[in-house]
């Protein structure tokens, strides 16, 4: 169903589904964990996929726009994403020392979140919340 989806947001595009951003695609797909650019390049060269290293971050792009894969963090190694598609939305608490990142979901913070955006008559399409700190680990 997504690779249908990426499909149309490129034919949207004007841009056609080549075998480099199926590469990409296919990866992201199979990765668990929040990534970054780098680590994916890796992860389809590792898997004998042949794509460029441009052509991962200009696809990443593409995936971000179509609402495939989400831009979590911006750390000092670069931004971090993770594959959004079939995924329940939830927010990150992201530790400054070490970069672990733990997901998390709050009623009332999105329930917090509708009634804002109601009494200010703002209908909000998205959201991303970051919590910065420190970890349990890196505070011992």
């Amino acid at each position: 169903m997504q690779n249908k989806i990426f499909q149309n947001f490129l034919g949207q595009k004007g841009l056609k589904m080549t075998r480099e951003r199926f590469a990409v695609l296919e990866e992201v797909s199979s990765v668990p964990v929040h990534f970054d650019p780098e680590q994916l390049y890796a992860r389809i060269r590792e898997s004998g996929l042949k794509a460029s290293r441009a052509s991962v971050y200009r696809t990443l792009s593409l995936l971000v726009e179509s609402g495939l894969v989400e831009k979590v963090s911006r750390s000092g190694r670069g931004n971090i994403y993770e594959h959004t598609y079939g995924r329940r939305h939830h927010d990150h608490m992201i530790c400054d020392i070490c970069g672990e990142i733990i997901e998390f979901y709050s009623e009332d913070l999105e329930n917090l979140q509708l009634d804002i955006c109601t009494s200010n008559n703002f209908k909000g399409m998205s959201h991303t919340l970051e919590i910065r700190g420190h970890c349990e680990n890196c505070r011992r």
